[in-house]
């Protein structure tokens, strides 16, 4: 698939004084944040767990394995040192799978704040936990914040014109996100609804896995507006009832997210759905180099579904179709099949 074609790329001015951040994962998502950050100037260690990988950033000055073509900046820095990324990074934004997220952290050395850009949950030990939580339980740092929206890395680090929201408890915090990564192609909101802002980033894969099923099958554009309008009505009644701001799923975390994910060719969970409504396996996707978030977060949902009762229609016939084997135009006509009611 072709990735968009570039806009020109801005010329970083030095900033000696700026403080330097670090990106811990260098996936599509981490790249492009860092190559955001230091489009500015501001000096970004990007850290990888792999020497090779490191190794190959810094030779060839681009990420070939998941951006290739699009330069680094002379203040971006690649290491698979974690003492060098984290020794004076004002901040860390966390770029790793869900699936990897604790154990990652907890063989890192710790910084004085973080910022979650996974898009995932965790559940374990009868516990759903957003990212956050997970992080600050394996580092013990509580200065904590989560950065969400429709954003395509693919996109993103072409510097073709996104927005974003970053949601913390810690105002200062926030500001600090939003000055590193605000700049003439990424506009960067702030909020203080951290759950809100969590749950929209996660729940949405699941709508996009959803809806790639309905391309895949070949359904139309109306099965699919109506399928999103209703994913959405699913995300924002468990936000809600988890303690999230209703405006929050309007917004560029909720809404414009999943506007995002479940159209775009460039969309992971999206093109995930179409390959499963066509046929593939989930140790097919699995054993795909790109992570599909929406296929761990739906699990986690299942078994908090389990455990509690909770009413997920559209979550649970996503669920069935990946883990059970369930056909997925079968799951479909059950959706449509069910008791008719008022749409509020």
């Amino acid at each position: 698939m072709p990735y968009p074609t570039p806009l020109p790329q801005p010329h970083p001015q030095a900033h000696p004084d700026a403080s330097p951040i670090a990106v811990l994962g260098a996936g599509a998502w981490g790249t492009a944040l860092a190559l955001l950050a230091a489009s500015k100037g501001t000096p970004v260690y990007l850290w990888t767990r792999r020497k090779e990988h490191a190794r190959a950033m810094q030779e060839e000055r681009q990420n070939r394995e998941y951006l290739p073509g699009v330069p680094f900046p002379k203040t971006l820095y690649p290491t698979a040192e974690a003492e060098e990324a984290l020794a004076q990074a004002q901040f860390a934004v966390v770029a790793v799978p869900s699936r990897a997220l604790r154990a990652t952290l907890e063989a890192l050395p710790p910084a004085p704040a973080y910022l979650s850009v996974v898009k995932g949950l965790h559940y374990g030990e009868h516990h759903l936990l957003r990212m956050t939580q997970v992080i600050e339980a394996a580092t013990g740092v509580k200065r904590l914040a989560a950065l969400s929206g429709p954003n395509l890395a693919e996109e993103v680090a072409r510097f073709l014109p996104a927005a974003a929201v970053v949601a913390s408890h810690d105002p200062s915090l926030a500001q600090a996100v939003q000055q590193v990564f605000s700049g003439p192609s990424f506009r960067v909101y702030t909020s203080s609804d951290l759950i809100g802002v969590e749950l929209g980033g996660a729940l949405k894969n699941v709508i996009a896995l959803a809806a790639g099923m309905v391309d895949g099958l070949g359904l139309g554009d109306n099965a699919k507006a109506a399928l999103i309008t209703r994913g959405l009505r699913e995300i924002v009644r468990f936000g809600v009832a988890w303690g999230a701001q209703e405006a929050t799923f309007m917004g560029l975390s909720g809404l414009g997210d999943l506007i995002a994910t479940a159209h775009s060719p460039l969309s992971r969970n999206r093109r995930a759905g179409e390959r499963i409504a066509r046929g593939e396996t989930l140790a097919q996707l699995e054993a795909q180099r790109s992570v599909v978030e929406g296929i761990y977060t739906v699990k986690a949902l299942h078994a908090w579904d389990q455990a509690t009762g909770a009413d997920l229609p559209i979550t649970e016939a996503v669920y069935r179709v990946i883990y059970l084997g369930a056909n997925p135009l079968e799951e479909l006509s059950r959706l449509m099949g069910r008791e008719a009611k008022p749409e509020s």
